[in-house]
This record gives C-alpha cells, structure tokens and sequence, in this order.
C-alpha cells in the first residue's frame, strides 16, 4: 500500500512524495487522514535543519503530529473500530522514510492504541488535541499560570484551559497583532505589565534569550514552566534566580491522561478549540501550505486537507 505524504528530504527541502507502507500487523489499524495540521514550532525547526538532535532524527522523514482521519482497515484483533473517526500523534508506518513524527500523510499505518477514538463533532478542530494535552500537562497537578508568555495556540489554549480549571491568566505578547482573539483573559506586552510577584509563569515562546527577565517577574519561591521547543541552550544568571529561590520546571509532552482530561472539558462545554484555526489549505497544495504557516505572524494554525487524497 502507497500514501502520498509530506517527506521533508533534507532541510528546507519539502515535496509531495508516494511513500509505500509497512505492512499493518494484527494490532494496526490503517487511517484514511481527512486533516493534519502544521506545527510552527517543532515543524518549523525540522524544516530548517535546527533540530536539536536526539533519538530517532534523521532525513528523509514525514513530518506532522496533528492528524485526524477514519480507521479504513484493520488487523484482525481492531476489527470492531474500522469506521471510526480518530486522532493519531504520528505515525512510524513508512518504508523509505523517517516517521519520527510522521503524521502528514494520506494514509497512516499505526498500532491500534495510538489511533484514539473522538467525537464526530470535533472534526478539524481535533487538530488541536496535542496542543491542547500538551498545554494541559503543563499545569497538571501545578499551580495555575497566573502569567503565560506568547499568544499562540499553544499560549490560548493554555490560557482557556487555567480559566476552565479556575485560573486568571495574564498573557504577554510581544507582537500587537496577536493580542486580538483573548477570551476571558488580558493579553499586553511586557512593558505595560509592572507587575513583579507572579507565583507561576509559563513560557510557550520558545524564546530562551528572555529567562532572566521572566525570573525577575517572580515573587519569592516562585515556579517558571518552560513548555515551548527550545532550540538553544537553556541558561539564566543565577543571582536573581538564587535571591528568588526561584523553581524551573520543564514541561512540553503530553500523556494519555492529559489527552483524557482535555476531552473531558470540551464535552463539558469548558473548553472550546473554536477560532484557533486560521488557515487551511489542500493537501495537494502543501508546499505553500508550510511557507505560509512559517512565514505568516497571523497565521495561528495551518491545518491541511487531505479528503480529495484519502
């Protein structure tokens, strides 16, 4: 079995390519991938050969973490699930490719516990469930972010999922053009913000270069979450840390337990994953689709559709 994916050659070398499939085994499930979405953060940094390595990283590879589809086929022992509409975090099914991700593909050959079941209703919008997880185990078992810096997808869902648990968030961001789309909360930038005894701040910028500042803005024992992809070394001067006591933490992954607690604010009207998806874009049309994600300040989430190649 082919699939036309997304195959990222080598750095800044992206293409459309038929890519054969393993072989599903008894436990795998073939999904028919109806939308995947683009990752400006983890996405961006493989597209550019920067990357921190680690594990399983090379090229060529399919990249993509974001996807949603229907179970086509199955393996004898998930049989009973073909029909379903599912979410699937990647996929490693690809003989000539790198699956490290491997999301953004026509066709996914995954085991059946990683293909997780969702409501009908969420469709595209179920992109989003790994950012929304991954914003949720940042403050799981936490202290809720009275602070969160960058107003991406990341920082919004973030920033929805403090209010639906109780929290009041402040969000900072450095572009005045993103501070539009809050809801319920205050978006500002830094300067405008005097405030300097925040118990806990998150970071989702991605920006390591501000570590001193944000320290700076703690009260006495405060927490800073590191939950964006840092792509230099992670340093800070330690006296402000120190005359502080100032915690660091580092959480930006998501587990089954977060992904079970998002699903469970949406189907309680807590939560919604309404207006975060800004661009869309054919599959076919991929190549304009990653520039546009990358290069566009406004552009909060690209989502590509794959039902004409499904």
């Amino acid at each position: 079995m082919r699939a036309l994916a997304v195959l990222l050659e080598s750095p800044r070398q992206l293409a459309l390519s038929q890519l054969e499939l393993m072989a599903p085994g008894e436990g795998d499930v073939v999904v028919a991938t109806e939308w995947s979405g683009i990752s400006t953060g983890t996405e961006r940094l493989l597209w550019s050969g920067r990357m921190p390595d680690f594990p399983g990283m090379g090229y060529p590879l399919v990249p993509g973490y974001e996807s949603v589809g229907r179970i086509l086929s199955a393996g004898p022992e998930a049989r009973h699930r073909i029909g379903e509409r599912v979410f699937v975090p990647g996929s490693r099914g690809f003989k000539a490719a790198r699956g490290l991700f491997g999301g953004a593909s026509s066709h996914l050959v995954v085991p059946a516990a990683k293909a997780i079941a969702i409501p009908e209703g969420l469709e595209e919008n179920a992109v989003l469930l790994a950012l929304a997880a991954t914003a949720h185990h940042a403050l799981a078992g936490h202290e809720l972010p009275e602070l969160i810096i960058g107003h991406g997808v990341l920082g919004r869902l973030l920033a929805r999922i403090t209010l639906a648990l109780g929290g009041q968030p402040v969000v900072w961001d450095i572009d005045e053009r993103r501070h539009a789309g809050a809801q319920g909360y205050d978006v500002v930038a830094a300067e405008a913000d005097p405030r300097r005894d925040y118990r806990a701040i998150t970071d989702v910028s991605g920006d390591a270069a501000q570590l001193d500042a944000l320290i700076a803005r703690l009260a006495p024992g405060g927490e800073l979450t590191l939950a964006g992809f840092y792509e230099q070394p992670i340093s800070f001067a330690f006296p402000p840390a120190f005359m502080r006591e100032a915690r660091l933490r580092v959480a930006a992954e998501w587990r089954q337990a977060d992904l079970e607690a998002v699903t469970a604010l949406l189907a309680q009207g807590r939560l919604s994953l309404g207006g975060l998806i800004t661009h869309r874009q054919a599959a076919s049309e991929a190549q304009s689709a990653y520039r546009t994600a990358f290069t566009d300040p406004l552009c909060l989430k690209m989502v590509l559709d794959w039902r004409a190649c499904a």
